[in-house]
């Protein structure tokens, strides 16, 4: 069965349809004897035949009849990957990887799921890491495009912002500092802080907003990598912290956390969506990339107490 084609399998189905050598023939455009030439190759080659003559034309045989299974079995296969490749074509089908910084994966799945019920035929990939790991994955083409606040420099790249992000400094509520207006750096200075580990758009972004301040570090030995471990030391009144906006909307609401009013907050920032300059989408990922660019901003979380 190895050299079986598809031209075989369309002649034992139009003979098996039309009843006749001759009028399958014509059907293909091939000669009667071509026709039978083909049929009795086949026969040879499976060692059984594949039609009864009868006094109504050819019939299938039980041989011949399992050859109409596949034909028909290898055509729905055919037409399904027909209607995918047009899916793909219209961004309908596919699969798109994203990676998302870990700071934004608070908003990032009500991101892709505005998208999906536009495009429910569409798979996406979430990658989510720090900015380091976010980046590498974009550098080594595992994701298709990122979502992040501050692009690499260091590789080409293509970067559009979609919406506002907004780095706040928070507090526990009763914090002594909570019903002020004005802070300034210096009285931040004095407080204990907690920051994202070197390396993080915060951390970056805090060390630019301090410095010059001899910032006083809160004294616990903590993995402060992570934006749910700093909003829980926060909230246990272990110090304060400078952080994305979109990763406390939901603590800042149902008042377990401030926002301090401080002198230049908040530090208006963007979020990014950005890919490799060489990096080809494809249908689905243009429609994805297109989407986050022009709706993205609508799904940012809204934060109370502070302009977005």
């Amino acid at each position: 069965m190895r050299n079986l084609s598809l031209k075989q399998l369309h002649a034992v189905a139009a003979i098996a349809r039309l009843g006749t050598m001759t009028r399958a023939a014509q059907e293909l455009n091939v000669t009667p004897a071509a026709l039978t030439a083909r049929i009795k190759g086949l026969e040879d080659e499976i060692g059984l035949l594949l039609f009864d003559r009868t006094h109504a034309g050819l019939k299938p045989t039980d041989a011949g009849r399992e050859l109409l299974w596949a034909t028909d079995s290898i055509g729905t296969v055919l037409d399904t990957c027909a209607e995918r490749l047009r899916a793909l074509r219209g961004g309908r089908g596919g699969k798109v990887s994203l990676g998302v910084v870990s700071t934004a994966k608070y908003f990032a799945p009500s991101i892709v799921g505005g998208f999906a019920r536009a495009h429910p035929g569409v798979e996406i990939d979430l990658v989510v890491g720090n900015r380091g790991a976010t980046v590498e994955t974009l550098r080594d083409y595992r994701v298709d495009l990122a979502l992040m606040g501050r692009p690499p420099r260091d590789f080409p790249i293509t970067a559009e912002a979609f919406g506002p992000h907004p780095l706040v400094v928070i507090a526990p509520p009763g914090h002594r500092l909570a019903a002020r207006r004005g802070v300034t750096r210096e009285e931040l200075a004095e407080e204990p802080f907690l920051v994202r580990e070197y390396g993080s758009g915060t951390r970056t972004v805090f060390e630019e907003f301090m410095a010059g301040l001899l910032v006083r570090r809160a004294p616990i030995g903590i993995d402060n990598g992570s934006n749910e471990t700093i909003k829980q030391t926060v909230m246990a009144g272990l110090g304060i912290a400078l952080i994305s906006g979109h990763t406390v909307a939901m603590e800042v609401a149902a008042g377990r956390l401030v926002l301090l009013d401080v002198e230049g907050l908040p530090i208006r920032r963007d979020w990014f969506a950005v890919r490799r300059a060489d990096k080809v989408l494809s249908p689905a990922g243009q429609a994805f990339w297109d989407f986050l660019v022009e709706e993205g901003a609508a799904w940012l979380p809204e934060l109370p107490g502070a302009a977005r």
